[in-house]
């Protein structure tokens, strides 16, 4: 999937985590996401389906309580930077058993701008001093993310 604002991705990794990002990081990142994304929606059908609705709401995916911090935290980067609109085109999936909800579509550029901020975050974290991170500082933090989610 192409990366579209490249200059706004980068300034937000550079905001979240000091962090300097180019475009092959970008499409290893969309791919994360995009992953990610997917995994979070599979386990909301499946809290849905549990409780015998057809729709996924907002309240069926599961988000930790430091994934909502971080939702909460890139909400007031984004008033700065302006990523979500940008993020929305990164909120595919392959069809799922249930539909979502308008709500739940609705937030999902948020929850993808928490991924992402968590995700900077990690690398920071894992890697200090590590400015421009390498294949392996991104696999170190996306292996770190799949335990945690």
């Amino acid at each position: 999937m192409p990366i579209f604002g490249v200059d706004k991705f980068e300034r937000f990794f550079r905001a979240a985590a000091h962090l300097e990002v180019d475009k092959s990081d970008l499409k290893r990142y969309s791919d994360f996401i995009v992953r990610k994304v997917h995994d979070l929606l599979l386990m909301g059908q499946v809290t849905a389906e549990a409780n015998l609705r057809d729709v996924v709401a907002p309240h069926d995916l599961p988000i930790t309580k430091g994934l909502q911090e971080c939702i909460h935290a890139f909400r007031k980067m984004d008033q700065e930077i302006e990523l979500s609109p940008i993020l929305s085109r990164l909120a595919v999936y392959p069809p799922l058993d249930r539909a979502l909800s308008e709500a739940t579509e609705k937030r999902l550029p948020h929850v993808i701008g928490g991924l992402s901020l968590a995700l900077a975050r990690i690398i920071a974290l894992v890697e200090p001093g590590v400015r421009n991170p390498q294949t392996e500082h991104w696999e170190k933090a996306f292996k770190t993310v799949d335990e945690l989610t």
